[in-house]
């Protein structure tokens, strides 16, 4: 599919060559990229702990069925061992199967844990512990050589089961890079088949990642590599990118970049950066990227924002005269991929800033007739009236939908106390 992308997004020339030029793409073969990027989707698992949000099971396989269908190559279903309901649902997911997808179950270094990701019927397990010294001293309360033998022991474990197996650390990017390769030959030694690099926290930025990666292969045994980033400070996916620039093959990803805090790196953000500034074919079928966001809004009930890449309202809105007039033209004069491309299409809105070009073309195509004095007396009319608009209710707009919000995450104040009354806990304030 890349080369094809590649093809339709190089405008040329009478004379055959090309109008833009794309370094992205031109300096890829001087870059480290993996033959093949498999994409790890964290929606299921991570994405729920998006704080107030849960998935039912019947939204989980519904979910879990998009994912197989937009072809990514792992999909980790939850933890299992959480509670009764998550259980069902990783079952569920096991039981129904999937045609593209790997189904992967989280666990702790914990028998237990392991237990139950087998028992849920997951293919393979990613057994997560910390690594860094401030989780393993206030978090775990181990030492290194505990947190060593822990990892030994639950991969032997999960092998004895008959269970591939992943091994993942927490806050890998903020331990000590030496000890961190010593856990990792441990855990590889122990049978682990796949290593997940972890920017817990989202503290790296792209030069420290492709810096982080290069360290831990010189430092830990050959293994096939994953990167999982949050995005704190607004980097996850290109801190994501840089990891797959120096040979990852597996950057982990939650659809509309959903997850704690400020959230995971968004995988359709990936797929198609990869896709089409860097030349690889993902084996995702971009052209339902939006369609199955837009679901995943709907069942998380968190608004994409309006100014999200690819899939927010504005990603293909265009109001300014002389980017109307370009893209009317030409598509690529203003933007980077066709929408449809990607399951969209493109909107002209009305406002200050609109020319008569736009003008011109809704009366077409509507097939309505009119003077060049006429067009321009519209457009002057449709400044004039989008500037008059009173503000009045945009405050009221952002103070409502916080309420929203607020009442959306989670179980209120309110609903806390009365909870806690029923637990025969008396609450006097």
């Amino acid at each position: 599919m890349a080369s094809n992308i590649r093809t339709r997004l190089t405008p040329l020339d009478e004379d055959g060559k090309p109008l833009v030029r794309n370094y992205v793409f031109d300096q890829a073969a001087h870059q480290n990229l993996p033959q093949k990027v498999i994409f790890w989707d964290e929606t299921l698992r991570d994405g729920e702990q998006t704080p107030g949000l849960f998935f039912t099971v019947d939204e989980k396989v519904e979910i879990a069925k998009m994912l197989d269908d937009l072809g990514v190559g792992i999909m980790d279903v939850g933890i299992p061992v959480v509670s009764k309901k998550e259980f069902e649902a990783c079952k569920a997911i096991s039981r129904e199967g999937t045609h593209n997808t790997v189904i992967l179950a989280a666990s702790r270094a914990l028998k237990g844990d392991i237990d139950a990701c087998v028992d849920a019927g997951a293919q393979e397990t990613s057994i997560f512990i910390a690594v860094s010294d401030l989780h393993l001293k206030y978090k775990l309360k181990m030492t290194r050589e505990q947190c060593i033998k822990a990892a030994v022991d639950a991969i032997e474990y999960a092998k004895e089961r008959g269970i591939e197996r992943c091994f993942v650390t927490e806050d890998t990017v903020r331990a000590d890079l030496d000890f961190v390769a010593e856990l990792y030959n441990a855990a590889i030694d122990a049978g682990a088949k796949r290593a997940v690099i972890c920017d817990t926290v989202g503290v790296c930025t792209p030069s420290t990642a492709k810096w982080f990666v290069r360290e831990f292969k010189k430092r830990v045994k050959p293994i096939q590599l994953s990167w999982h980033g949050h995005n704190d400070f607004g980097m996850a996916v290109a801190n994501s990118l840089a990891a797959v620039e120096e040979g990852v093959e597996i950057p982990h990803g939650c659809i509309n970049g959903i997850g704690e805090r400020a959230g995971n790196a968004s995988l359709e953000e990936m797929v198609v950066a990869l896709e089409v500034l860097y030349g690889k074919d993902t084996g995702i079928k971009i052209e339902k990227v939006f369609e199955v966001s837009k679901r995943i809004e709907e069942l998380t009930g968190i608004p994409l924002a309006t100014q999200k890449p690819l899939v927010g309202t504005n990603a293909y809105s265009h109001e300014s005269g002389i980017h109307t007039h370009g893209v009317l033209k030409h598509t690529l004069t203003y933007e980077p991929i066709m929408p449809e491309m990607i399951g969209r299409t493109r909107e002209f809105v009305f406002g200050k800033h609109t020319g008569t070009t736009s003008v011109e073309e809704k009366l077409k195509d509507n097939k309505v007739a009119a003077s060049p004095e006429q067009v321009k007396e519209l457009t002057e009319l449709i400044k004039v009236a989008a500037e008059g608009k009173t503000k009045a209710d945009y405050a009221e707009y952002i103070r409502e939908y916080h309420e929203r919000e607020h009442l959306r995450r989670g179980v209120s104040d309110k609903e806390f106390w009365q909870l806690a009354r029923r637990a025969g806990i008396e609450h006097n304030v």
